[in-house]
Formats: C-alpha cells, sequence, structure tokens
C-alpha cells in the first residue's frame, strides 16, 4: 500500500481511492478484482447487515443495524454482481466490481439520496484532496520544514478527523481520532484549538465552543460529547482560561465574543467553587481520576474524591482569565473580585498543599506522579522558592523520551500504564508553557525538543512508552498531533528570530 493525503493506493498500484466529499468515497481499479462485503456474516433482527439491490438504480445497498446507516455501493464502469441479496440469516453479501477498468463510489446515507452522479473523474477527486490538504497545511503550519519533520503528518491527523455538524456535534470538530477514541472530549479540545488559531482562526473558535454549547444550567461542562450523545458523568479539569489566555495571542485580532465567554466561563469556574467544594473549604475536589483528566493516576490509587494541587493551579490561572476579561468589558468591580478571589486560593495552596519541599494531594498520594507537580501551571505566580523545587521536581521526571507521569522509579510504574508512567502530549504543552513563564527556559527547551523527538519518531500515538518512545494505545490522536504543531511552531519562531 502506498497513501498520500489525497489517496491510498493498493495491489501495485492497480486499486486506488479517494474521498470525493466526506460522504463519498471513490474507488478506480485496473484488471484486479474487488469484493465489498459485509464484515459480518450473520444478520438477525437486531445486528449484522442487511444487503439488497436498489432496483431503481441498481446499486447495492447495505443497511448497518449497529451504525443506523446505509451504505450505498454505485458501480460507475466495469462489471458488477452481487451476491446474497435480501438473504437473510448467515450468508456472504457483498458486491463484486471487476474488469480491464472499473469505479464504484461508496457513500454513506444517513436515509435516501438521489442516484450518485459523479461532479469530477477520478483523477480531478484527487487533485482536489490534494489541494484541500496543502491549503490546511500552508495555513496551520506554514512555519514547517526540514527541521520539523512531521509537521505535514501532523496537519494531516488534524485535517482527517475533521467531521461536519451533525446531531449534538453542532459546529465543524475535530475528533480526537478516526480510530476509537472518536469523540470530543472537554479538555482536549483546547489543544487543537490552539494549534488551528494561527491559520484557521474560524475553525480554533468552533474547537474552543463546540463543549460549551452544551454547557449545563449549573456550568459544568459535560465530558465528552459525539453526534449521537453527551456523556455528563464526568466532567474535565478547568484548563479553559488558561487556554483563553493562551488563544488571545494566537488568534489574529484577539478573542471574539468577549461577552459571551466571559458568561461561559464565569460559569464553568462557579461550578468549580459552588459545587465542588466543601463548604469552609478553599479547594475543589475532583471526584474521580476521571475529572482530571489523568484516570489512574496515582494520586486517586487510595481514594478517588481528592483536592489536587493542579486543580487550585487552574482555577487560580481561570479567576485571573475572568478578572482580565471582565477589564475588558469596562467592569472593573467583578474584575477586583475574581483577582481576589484568585489571590486568596493562590495563598491557599500555597500555605495548605505545599509542605516546604512540593506540593501534595489531600488525601496524599503514595505515589510519585507528575500530577502534583502540575502547579507549575502558574508560571510567574510562583515564588521563587517554590518555583526552584518545583523545577527540581520536573527534571526528575524527565526521560530521553519526556516527562513520565510516575517516575519510573516509582514501585506504581507501568510501561504501558496510562497515567502510571507513559508520556503524555497535555501535561507536557501545560507544563512547557509554565516552564516558560517561570523563567526555566533551559528545562523548558528540553520537553519541547524530547517530545517533539518521539512525535518524530514514532507518530502522534494516544500516548508513549516514557522509556521506548513506543507509540501507545491509539496511535493517531489529534492532541497529540496538535501539541506537536505548538511546540515546534514555537520553536521555529524563536529559532527566526535568533
Amino acid at each position: 500500500m502506498t497513501a498520500t493525503p489525497s489517496e491510498l493506493a493498493w495491489g501495485h498500484g492497480r486499486i486506488r481511492a479517494a474521498f470525493a466529499s466526506p460522504e463519498a468515497l471513490r474507488i478506480a481499479g485496473r484488471g484486479l478484482e474487488l469484493r465489498i462485503r459485509a464484515a459480518e456474516p450473520t444478520l438477525t433482527p437486531f445486528t449484522g447487515t442487511y444487503f439488497f439491490t436498489d432496483p431503481g438504480d441498481g446499486s447495492g445497498v447495505f443497511t448497518s443495524y449497529e451504525t443506523g446507516y446505509r451504505y450505498r455501493v454505485t458501480v460507475l464502469s466495469g462489471q458488477v454482481r452481487h451476491i446474497g441479496a435480501e438473504a437473510l440469516g448467515t450468508a456472504e453479501r457483498a458486491v463484486v466490481v471487476s474488469g480491464d477498468a472499473w469505479e464504484v463510489a461508496i457513500e454513506e446515507l444517513p436515509g435516501t439520496r438521489a442516484p450518485y452522479v459523479p461532479e469530477q473523474a477520478f483523477d480531478e477527486v484527487v487533485t482536489a484532496a490534494r489541494t484541500a490538504f496543502t491549503a490546511f497545511a500552508d495555513d496551520v503550519a506554514p512555519w514547517r520544514s526540514d527541521r520539523t519533520p512531521a509537521a505535514e503528518l501532523a496537519c494531516y491527523v488534524l485535517w482527517s478527523a475533521i467531521v461536519g455538524p451533525s446531531g449534538f456535534v453542532g459546529r465543524p470538530a475535530v475528533l480526537m481520532s478516526k480510530h476509537w477514541m472518536d469523540k470530543v472530549w472537554s479538555w482536549d479540545h483546547c489543544f487543537n484549538a490552539l494549534a488551528l488559531a494561527g491559520g484557521r482562526p474560524g475553525l480554533a473558535w468552533d474547537q474552543f465552543q463546540v463543549v460549551f454549547d452544551h454547557q449545563d444550567d449549573q456550568g459544568a461542562l459535560p465530558d465528552s460529547i459525539t453526534h449521537a450523545e453527551v456523556l455528563r458523568n464526568f466532567v474535565k479539569p478547568p484548563i479553559h482560561g488558561w487556554t483563553l489566555s493562551r488563544l488571545r495571542g494566537r488568534l489574529p485580532g484577539g478573542l471574539p465574543e468577549t461577552e459571551r465567554v466571559y458568561r461561559q466561563l464565569a460559569a464553568w469556574t462557579t461550578f468549580w467553587l459552588d459545587h465542588r467544594r466543601v463548604p469552609g473549604q478553599p479547594f475543589a475536589h475532583y471526584e474521580h481520576g476521571n475529572d482530571s483528566g489523568w484516570d489512574n493516576a496515582t494520586p486517586f490509587a487510595d481514594r478517588r474524591l481528592v483536592r489536587t494541587p493542579d486543580l487550585a493551579a487552574f482555577l487560580v490561572l481561570q479567576l485571573n482569565e475572568l478578572a482580565v476579561l471582565a477589564g475588558s468589558l469596562g467592569d472593573s468591580g467583578a474584575a477586583a473580585r475574581w483577582r481576589a478571589l484568585a489571590g486568596d486560593l493562590l495563598t491557599a495552596l500555597l500555605d495548605r498543599l505545599w509542605d516546604g519541599t512540593r506540593f501534595v494531594s489531600q488525601p496524599a498520594s503514595p505515589g510519585s506522579s507528575l500530577l502534583d507537580l502540575m502547579p507549575i501551571v502558574l508560571g510567574e505566580y510562583l515564588p521563587s522558592d517554590v518555583r526552584d523545587k518545583v523545577v527540581a521536581g520536573l527534571d526528575s521526571h524527565l526521560t530521553d523520551i519526556g516527562l513520565a507521569t510516575e517516575q519510573p522509579s516509582s514501585s506504581f510504574y507501568e510501561a504501558d500504564g496510562y497515567w502510571r508512567g507513559p508520556v503524555w502530549a497535555p501535561a507536557t504543552v501545560l507544563i512547557e508553557d509554565g516552564l516558560r513563564r517561570a523563567g526555566a527556559v533551559e528545562l523548558a527547551d528540553l520537553v519541547s525538543a524530547r517530545f517533539r523527538a518521539v512525535c518524530e519518531k514514532s507518530g502522534f500515538a494516544e500516548n508513549f512508552d516514557a522509556l521506548s518512545g513506543e507509540g501507545l494505545r491509539d496511535r493517531a490522536y489529534t492532541w497529540t498531533a496538535s501539541a506537536y504543531l505548538l511546540l515546534a511552531g514555537d520553536a521555529s519562531l524563536r529559532a527566526s528570530s535568533g
């Protein structure tokens, strides 16, 4: 097989496939026979795929119980035969196309549609796809060069995961993956928004807002959304104030819809302060590791309801961002109130979750998790003595691959342990930014360079083995691609500015 962003070819180039649209795949062949069949041969009243020949246009139609969609195969040229049309029970169901030169179109149909008529020849379809991708890459990564060899692939991971509005997804959205993590989670979307901001600002703002479109009456964001469901059993960490502060500098013209986003961020922050704090306590808590985004990290090993220093740090940044937004809207009173809340929470964090050598969760963590070092995101807000000790702690988590989420020397470390060892994109981006704002530029450069190197070696996996660099879990994850684009773009800018 050979693959480019615009075309897949196999059979020594004798069969070629390209998308004419998100709903229509064109396949052209020479000589070889192609069989398109239902993967599951058994059809029951509740599972499997029914197949029939449409008497109107002669196309073959597969109707899937599992997806609720129809898949129509129209033969544009060549010979065709249908196998197992209208069969029940266990049978082969297939469209077989052959001939010296043949072509088919496979459409995904939510219901019905007029018979398929091609608007372009196959080579024109390939050219249009190539042009669209090149324009996307030029917009999102205009800085790419031989020094950023994975930039084009990162752009492809993002570009190929864009879906149109459908169902609960009310805007163009970048899914986390087209493999099996095919949702939008409510912190993953922030990194995609940041990566797209400079070159595709409208699409970037859609990424930030697509989750806020489902903010509930108490201000909480859903855990995840798809076209078919909105899940609210968990939330995700409040990194959205941090994200807005970064978007302000990346979006051409600054933040749009300032009044609207101020209301959204205020409601999201108030959710944490009103509904996730014990009365009289300064700190909000996670109800489960899933709420933190670090599902099984060791701070949640003994107890699930935990007050962690990362959550307090994120809320400090979010409160400060609310002060900035309120000030830009001319509400100096609200700005002062938000800033005072931020100051009080920062003071409590330093007084009660800093033990003189490190930040600690309540209850205390049994392991050695990178999560407890996440207050580096506070950057310039950290006192110098605290900053220096946190930086030293981060240095102890840095392997040749990147920041291990659990120290490799820890008894809890697992090479493929999800948040108990592997290197992850979101923690890398947040920490790199905090280090740089805290003045620890040398360590920030190392964190950036090592993460970029593992992406260039292993692609854009969901996470990476912290010692070998092997890509783990979902192998094409958009926030990993976005992290690479953010770090590589910033590094390129620093290099060009001297």
